[in-house]
């Protein structure tokens, strides 16, 4: 399981990164909201611990922003903010559950095992593929970044289909041959480099971080 910490206070990051590595979770943390909006677009994280009162982009403004983008990742905001005003405005903000300050963290611990249970079953039903903030609806044959909708051909899908299925391996054009167009590689065509042009400019032009690269030589990966 991978978590996220948005939290500001060091002492309190380093409390709760230990405790979460101690029960096997694989922590990662940003001390401001910008930092921590740059790490959810870049990975996937099983549950995501926001602090409201954070540098740059509170913990209110970026829940809204991750539930633009994933309807399904669990949120907790953890927060001294503690009044019935200040948690509606963490639920109408999108959050799953909400924890004031101060806290046991076995009661945090509990609650995030229990919203990783509840969506875990969930998260699994959509069958969906995603690397960074590029989804693949493999039931609706749709690509989606950043939220934003993108038409595909079927062999542009295909090919889109396979590089994610393969995230950070360098996959030949005698690979892609085979396994997309179906046929033995031909060395005197381009088709395969002028499908690449193509999903470059559908999926990585107007989007950061950039997703399909070149390994000179060797051929092409996606990842972030």
């Amino acid at each position: 399981m991978k978590i996220l910490l948005v939290e500001d206070e060091p002492k309190l990051l380093a409390f709760l990164k230990e405790g979460f590595e101690v029960e096997g979770f694989e922590v990662d943390f940003a001390y401001d909201g910008q930092i921590g909006e740059m790490k959810i677009n870049r990975n996937q994280y099983d549950i995501i611990i926001l602090d409201i009162i954070v540098p740059y982009l509170n913990g209110l403004e970026l829940c809204a922003r991750i539930r633009e983008k994933d309807a399904n990742v669990p949120v907790i905001m953890l927060t001294a903010m503690s009044s019935t005003d200040d948690k509606l405005a963490g639920f109408d903000a999108g959050a799953d559950d909400y924890l004031s300050k101060p806290f046991e963290f076995r009661e945090l611990l509990a609650r995030v095992n229990v919203l990783i249970k509840r969506t875990s079953g969930m998260v699994r039903r959509t069958n969906n593929l995603k690397v960074a903030d590029l989804e693949l609806d493999l039931d609706k044959k749709v690509a989606i970044r950043a939220g934003k909708t993108i038409e595909l051909t079927s062999k542009e899908y295909q090919l889109l289909e396979y590089l994610m299925r393969n995230k950070g391996k360098v996959l030949s054009r005698v690979d892609i041959a085979e396994k997309v167009w179906e046929v033995d590689f031909d060395t005197n065509t381009n088709v395969i480099d002028v499908y690449i042009t193509i999903l470059r400019k559908k999926i990585d032009r107007d989007f950061e971080p950039k997703l399909i690269h070149t390994k000179i030589g060797l051929g092409y990966y996606l990842d972030n």
